[in-house]
């Protein structure tokens, strides 16, 4: 019977319809409405609204997944790779892998974080270390850094900066004593400056120095003072006494000697714990 009334397009007697089926029927949306009065058009279309919807996630997924591929930024896939040798990375980043701006968010927040607690915490040792010459030349010479351990790559970089600095002061001709004007004047009173006799003053240069290396525990750098005064090496035994009890400790400093501890020539190779900063 309701074959026929659709047939000929006819309106069903109110009589024939439930209060339950209008109520349905008014409620449906109209594209429901209209699948349901076709049957044979959904069947033959071989999908349905989940089909279509699962469909339209496999190609979001794929999207995602070629932008991740080709358009994923160089140093978001540097760290995601670093995360799987560095537990402490992959703690940092937690759950903001594959997410570039989120990654970079965790990462400068680690960072700022750090970056105070590195002031702030000391590292080094309580323990001065000792400091010893063995046949120093200051125009040829070793000069010898034991640490309590084989350095980290931070420790590398801490120490080496310290000479770095040292050096570059040196070739700027800092370790002058010929021009010490301010050294022993009062602050008290306004103190004057002779610029011309500054200027005037045998100049003193640090002239060379090596990269620093490392060996296991010991470092090493090779120096020639040049013309620069002795005092150069007071300045960095006190810049060495602050980073060892700050930062890295330092069990002993020597000037002069060839070769200490294990130290071998040539042994040039990181699989062998070599490292360097270079200059």
């Amino acid at each position: 019977m309701l074959a026929q009334w659709n047939y000929f397009a006819t309106p069903l007697p109110s009589n024939l319809l439930t209060p339950k089926s209008k109520t349905h029927h008014r409620n449906r949306p109209l594209s429901l409405i209209q699948c349901s009065s076709q049957p044979n058009e959904a069947m033959s279309s071989g999908t349905s609204a989940r089909e279509r919807r699962l469909l339209r996630v496999r190609e979001e997924k794929r999207k995602r997944e070629y932008d991740r591929i080709h358009k994923y930024p160089q140093w978001a896939k540097v760290l995601e790779d670093a995360c799987r040798d560095d537990a402490e990375l992959r703690a940092v980043l937690g759950d903001s892998i594959g997410k570039p701006e989120l990654m970079r968010k965790r990462v400068e927040e680690r960072v700022q974080r750090k970056g105070r607690d590195f002031h702030k915490s000391k590292t080094g040792s309580v323990l001065a270390f000792k400091v010893s010459f063995r046949d120093f030349n200051p125009i040829d010479s070793f000069i010898w850094f034991e640490l309590y351990g084989a350095p980290s790559d931070r420790d590398v970089d801490l120490l080496g900066s310290v000479i770095q600095s040292w050096y570059v002061m040196g070739r700027l001709g800092a370790y002058n004593s010929s021009n010490l004007q301010l050294g022993n004047s009062s602050m008290d009173y306004n103190p004057t400056y002779d610029s011309d006799k500054a200027a005037t003053v045998m100049p003193s240069s640090f002239h060379d120095i090596s990269n620093v290396e490392f060996q296991d525990n010991w470092g090493r750098i090779w120096v020639d003072l040049g013309t620069s005064d002795f005092f150069a090496i007071d300045v960095l035994l006190n810049c060495l006494t602050v980073l060892s009890s700050e930062y890295l400790g330092i069990q002993q400093v020597v000037f002069g000697g060839r070769r200490m501890g294990d130290w071998e020539e040539g042994m040039t190779s990181s699989e062998d714990g070599y490292k360097h900063f270079k200059i």
